[in-house]
């Protein structure tokens, strides 16, 4: 009886389990077999789920020069890199600045300290929609519209306060027996975060290095309204600008959406035993 009940749980988990795969593996596969069809393909009927003319057209107007028809697929590379440029340089200077401002918050004895920690995780509580106007107005005045700078610069007005955030979690998890030790042996403070805590915590640094990447990458709204040149749109709002008024390039939107989304699944699988060991890390603390 046991051995039939074990038998139907690890079934039934099975089955969850293929069900959760599909749903969330299903569109991925649908958005790369929509990159390698025509448009005929796509817009026959009955529909095509597997493309009776594959081609790599697509990926060759976009990627080799001169081949693209329309002006969105021609720029399509540059935003690529507009978008690694703003979210590396976001992810490099939140975790530099975040990494500081957490160890203050995770180790030090500060007055007010519970208030200032809440205050920064209170920002990312503020919506977008109510700070873009005057953002863009500073932004106008300082004469940085239309330049990656703006976008690092906004950025950072949410991305700081999630690294912060994360990260002084991770660090009140490394022990403060190894500090100690390093203090009694005159090491200063700043030599201690950078020679004990930061190797200790290294783990929990890139999974929040990576979550801080993702949300720089995958940011719209922002990217819209203060961008609207190639010299400084992103990859999102690239992709928003295959629909036109009269016509959608489904084939070349479908085609960005799989160039958008290798860097974050090749960092992800480059550094997942990282991602994983420090959600654990996370997870408990002491």
């Amino acid at each position: 009886m046991k051995t039939s009940r074990q038998l139907g749980s690890k079934a039934l988990y099975f089955l969850l389990t293929l069900v959760a795969l599909l749903v969330i593996y299903a569109p991925i596969a649908w958005l790369f077999l929509a990159s390698i069809s025509t448009r005929a393909d796509l817009l026959a009927t009955p529909p095509r789920w597997i493309p009776e003319h594959p081609t790599l057209k697509n990926y060759l107007d976009i990627l080799v020069p001169g081949t693209a028809v329309s002006e969105v697929a021609r720029t399509f590379k540059i935003t690529l890199g507009n978008s690694l440029l703003v979210a590396l340089t976001t992810t490099a200077i939140s975790l530099v600045i975040g990494s500081l401002a957490a160890y203050a918050l995770a180790r030090l004895r500060l007055p007010f300290r519970n208030t200032v920690f809440f205050g920064v995780l209170s920002v990312r509580m503020i919506p977008e929609i109510s700070l873009v106007i005057p953002l863009y107005i500073i932004a106008a005045r300082l004469s940085i519209l239309n330049k990656p700078i703006v976008l690092i610069l906004t950025y950072l007005s949410f991305a700081l306060p999630f690294t912060i955030w994360m990260l002084t979690t991770f660090f009140e998890t490394v022990p403060e027996e190894l500090e100690d030790a390093a203090l009694i042996d005159g090491s200063s403070r700043l030599n201690t975060l950078f020679r004990v805590v930061i190797p200790v915590a290294a783990p929990g640094i890139i999974s929040t290095a990576l979550f801080t990447f993702l949300l720089a990458w995958d940011e719209f709204f922002f990217a819209l309204i203060f961008t609207s040149t190639v010299a400084a749109k992103t990859v999102p709002v690239a992709i928003a600008e295959f629909t036109g008024r009269y016509a959608v390039d489904i084939t070349a939107m479908m085609t960005g959406g799989i160039l958008a989304a290798l860097p974050p699944v090749l960092l992800a699988l480059i550094f997942q035993r990282f991602i994983v060991s420090g959600l654990s890390a996370g997870a408990v603390k002491g």
